[in-house]
């Protein structure tokens, strides 16, 4: 069989995309999405992602992490679809689509997505983190020597000794200005740090906001993958019209044969 793909990716973050339409993809075969996301005898990404026909939205985004496990939202991975989408004729600069977690919108302008998120009104803040669910659980924690921490040691720790079998994924966040923060995240399912996490850094902006270290409803993220940005309103203890926006590009695409 002859699986065509293609290979995105968003500040970093590389996804697999597979326009399943025609349900001539195995989506529950675990072990054939783990060696398409492996990076020495696959094609290599953080996860890969099923676009399919939904019969009151305009697609279904159905999102695997690079273990093959299906897991929670992946908010690069969501504006790469909606990438993805618009090449493939299904939308044109807007769309309304459906996810793990419910309803998104966004638009598209060029290779630029905005995606509006899930509201979120329950923020746990701690002395030393604060977490919070953003579509996927997110430990958020600020760090002086970010460019020199090893993020895959302690993110593993982290995310192993607190959070259980569940996980979590874990930011370490560093200031910049009022308003522009540096990200670097451990990704469960990955179990690797990533370059960039779009619900990462959107935990990021609003654990920030919550624990005042801005005052800005408009937040920038610098992840090693690149530029985000995340807006947002915050009605009483609840934060919605949250939007993450930045770049999205197909890289190339294939066929894999089985």
């Amino acid at each position: 069989m002859q699986i065509p793909f293609y290979k995105y990716q968003g500040t970093g973050n590389d996804f697999v995309l597979i326009d399943n339409r025609q349900q001539n993809f195995p989506k529950n075969d675990t072990a054939l999405v783990a060696q398409f996301c492996d990076r020495k005898f696959g094609v290599g990404a953080d996860g890969l992602i099923v676009l399919e026909e939904h019969p009151s939205q305009d697609f279904s985004m159905i999102y695997y992490n690079a273990d093959g496990n299906q897991s929670s939202m992946c908010g690069n991975g969501g504006r790469c679809i909606v990438h993805f989408a618009a090449f493939l004729g299904v939308i044109d600069t807007q769309t309304a689509f459906m996810a793990i977690d419910g309803v998104h919108r966004a638009t598209i302008k060029d290779d630029n997505v905005a995606l509006r998120m899930t509201d979120v009104s329950r923020l746990e803040i701690h002395k030393e983190f604060s977490f919070l669910n953003t579509g996927s659980p997110h430990h958020v924690e600020m760090v002086t020597n970010l460019k020199d921490i090893n993020v895959v040691d302690k993110g593993r720790a982290i995310r192993n000794n607190r959070y259980g079998a569940a996980g979590a994924n874990i930011n370490f966040v560093s200031k910049i200005s009022e308003d522009t923060f540096c990200v670097r995240t451990y990704e469960r399912g990955v179990e690797d740090e990533t370059l960039s996490c779009g619900t990462g850094v959107t935990a990021v902006a609003l654990a920030m906001f919550d624990t005042k270290q801005t005052t800005s409803s408009k937040v920038y993220l610098k992840t090693q993958g690149g530029d985000l940005s995340v807006s947002f309103v915050k009605k009483e203890n609840t934060y919605t019209n949250i939007v993450l926006s930045g770049p999205a590009t197909q890289v190339y695409k294939g066929i894999w044969e089985v």
